[in-house]
């Protein structure tokens, strides 16, 4: 069987609206998703904001040019959301997602149906802004609730979060910068645009 690796992020709306198209590669061609968690910089290049329930700014560190290109890039999700049936509600600050991708860890050692359950739950909550991410005891309900050993979770977060780390400093070796990314015989692919030419590789 073929294998394909994705990389993605729980506080980016790209990687969320791409989870299911992936999904699908795997269902319909037969192949192996390895998916690896890549956490995200995003104040090292679109610098970071916090706001309040209405939207109003309450502290930034952006520029207008930044602005711009964080305001048209939820829009434009929110817009391919909607076709989908799929919330996206803009978060209120820059989150760290590195527990949160320690958790999608340890739901991948629970096997294959757990992960699925903990990555459409996570995705879909922290998206309706009904999950805190960095929040230790809300990641292990998710886990729980998804049929993985939330007690085993709270004893490995460290060595978890120091995993993620190392798999995001891999990722980079291999080019990485964003999600979702995915690698397919060597070959590095940024965007959910290009699942098309990955599903025709992969189908050759």
């Amino acid at each position: 069987m073929r294998s394909i690796t994705a990389y993605t992020d729980y506080k980016s709306p790209y990687a969320y609206l791409a989870k299911d198209l992936t999904y699908a590669l795997e269902r319909e061609l037969a192949v192996h998703v390895e998916w690896l968690p890549y956490v995200l910089d995003i104040p090292a290049y679109l610098g970071s904001a916090r706001v309040d329930a209405e939207g109003r700014v309450l502290e930034e560190s952006r520029n207008a040019h930044q602005w711009r290109r964080v305001r048209y890039s939820y829009m434009d999700c929110r817009r391919q959301a909607r076709k989908r049936g799929l919330v996206i509600r803009g978060p209120q600050k820059i989150w760290d997602s590195t527990l949160a991708a320690a958790g999608m860890l340890c739901a991948k050692q629970a096997g294959t149906a757990v992960f699925r359950r903990y990555h459409d739950s996570v995705f879909e909550r922290f998206w309706q802004r009904e999950l805190d991410i960095e929040d230790a005891a809300s990641i292990g309900s998710q886990l729980a609730e998804a049929g993985a050993d939330a007690a085993l979770f709270a004893r490995e977060a460290p060595v978890l979060r120091d995993e993620v780390t190392a798999i995001s400093r891999a990722a980079e070796e291999c080019g990485v910068f964003g999600v979702p990314s995915f690698i397919v015989d060597g070959e590095l692919f940024w965007g959910s645009e290009h699942l098309p030419d990955i599903r025709a590789m992969l189908a050759a």
